[in-house]
């Protein structure tokens, strides 16, 4: 416990006592607060004498990343607070192509480029998934641990200062000219916490045979044995594979579900050596409150983790760009005060831009993923040329792509069709078991 020491700062001039002060901040949950802030301001607000504008973003994950470098080029003084720099968040990892160039990102922390994919019902049919690809679009994979540390580390270039820390919570301004007061626990490089489990997910070694048939394939099973309201996933890493799974409802029988999701996957696997086991919360649902004050909610804090496909890397890292491109124009380049008004634009252009992507996964979710005859359903329906085509699209680019009324028409048939046939297959087995 020696390596660990109560920072306490106002205005980032160290003090004697308790108290970091900070013109600008965002918190990630935490047990002590379970919101992620950003307090920051309005071209009606004073302009600033003698300094910049100080912001501090409490998260380092694509969230704040993206989030500190946007503000700390745009002449804001920025400061990064993680927790947990070598943090391995269990999540799938995938990102969509468009991240690739709208980020920036090199190639080289892309593990895999999965052309590929595998749609798994609960009776174990199969769906492949992909054909509708062109030659230069893919998924990317990647490992969070180097994502996020290059998007840290890319903040860190441009002029943000990284800080190791806990947050512990954050002491409300007596007037709206007096700044947040920020209290961690600075850990010197050492590592932090872990969150409540939601999501499990296991690293796995396979035998080079067995990696082979996963190098550019992912796969994804839906099922009440793999998760009540989500799927279990199977996908390839740099050299091994991460299988997992997430619920909501039941996160109380996640070690079952994970149990079946290898169990489901097992010959695919067999013979390989677990190497690390992660948890954390899912996120699922935006907040209905992601803005108070000088405070902004981005990223996980704010929920915006989608329904049915469980995305939330690429909306995290746009989450935190857009709300600091907010701040940054909304203080002249760190050369005013900004307003609870400034970060309301933020929000404004996420819901136009993202709002029905979140709206139309969501009735998904509803719909295929209520009962296992649904979601046999749901596969069966993705074998659709048309819906592979309308998905890998709304997927890379992150856009509700309008469709072809004439094959519209006809998905809506065919669904209906599935469903019928789904439940009446569901009600005779009801019958057998009695």
């Amino acid at each position: 416990m020696a390596s660990i020491a109560l920072k306490s700062f106002i205005g980032l001039r160290q003090t004697t006592a308790e108290k970091p002060h900070f013109m600008a901040s965002q918190t990630k949950p935490n047990s002590l607060n379970p919101r992620k802030l950003r307090v920051v301001a309005s071209k009606s607000s004073p302009r600033l004498t003698n300094r910049n504008l100080r912001v501090a973003v409490i998260g380092g994950g694509p969230a704040g990343g993206a989030a500190a470098e946007t503000l700390a080029k745009g002449g804001i003084e920025t400061y990064l607070i993680e927790r947990k720099l070598d943090n391995a968040k269990p999540c799938g990892g995938a990102i969509p192509l468009c991240m690739v160039g709208e980020f920036d990102l090199p190639l080289d922390i892309i593990d895999r480029r999965v052309t590929r994919m595998k749609m798994i019902s609960p009776s174990n049919v199969a769906v492949d998934i992909g054909q509708t690809l062109k030659p230069h679009e893919y998924i990317g994979m990647v490992r969070r641990e180097v994502l996020d540390a290059y998007l840290r580390d890319r903040a860190k270039e441009s002029g943000a200062e990284i800080i190791n820390g806990l947050f512990l919570k954050m002491d409300m301004p007596r007037d709206g000219s007096s700044p947040y007061v920020l209290h961690y626990t600075g850990y010197d490089g050492r590592a932090g916490s872990v969150g409540e489990k939601r999501t499990l997910e296991e690293r796995i070694k396979i035998p080079d045979d067995k990696m082979a048939y996963y190098q550019n394939l992912a796969e994804m099973y839906v099922g009440d044995d793999v998760s009540p309201d989500f799927y279990g996933w199977v996908f390839p890493k740099c050299d091994h594979v991460a299988v997992g799974t997430g619920t909501v409802t039941h996160k109380g029988d996640i070690k079952k579900f994970q149990l079946a999701t290898r169990k489901r996957a097992k010959d695919k696997i067999l013979g390989g050596q677990i190497i690390r086991v992660e948890a954390h919360p899912i996120p699922e649902h935006p907040r209905p409150r992601r803005l108070s004050g000088r405070v902004a909610l981005v990223g996980d804090a704010a929920g915006y983790v989608t329904k049915c496909s469980g995305e939330g890397i690429y909306f995290a890292a746009k989450s935190g760009r857009m709300c600091a491109e907010a701040v940054v124009e909304g203080s002249e380049n760190g050369k005013r005060m900004v307003d609870e008004g400034d970060l309301r634009k933020y929000l404004e252009k996420w819901d136009k831009t993202y709002w029905p992507t979140y709206k139309v996964l969501d009735v998904l979710q509803k719909v295929f993923y209520r009962s296992n005859p649904a979601r046999e359903a749901f596969v069966e329906m993705c074998a659709d040329e048309y819906v592979q085509k309308m998905t890998f699209d709304s997927y890379l680019y992150k856009t509700v792509v309008p469709g072809n009324p004439w094959q519209d028409l006809k998905l809506a048939v065919n669904t209906i069709g599935s469903l019928v046939r789904a439940n009446a297959l569901r009600r005779e087995m009801d019958k057998l078991s009695v």
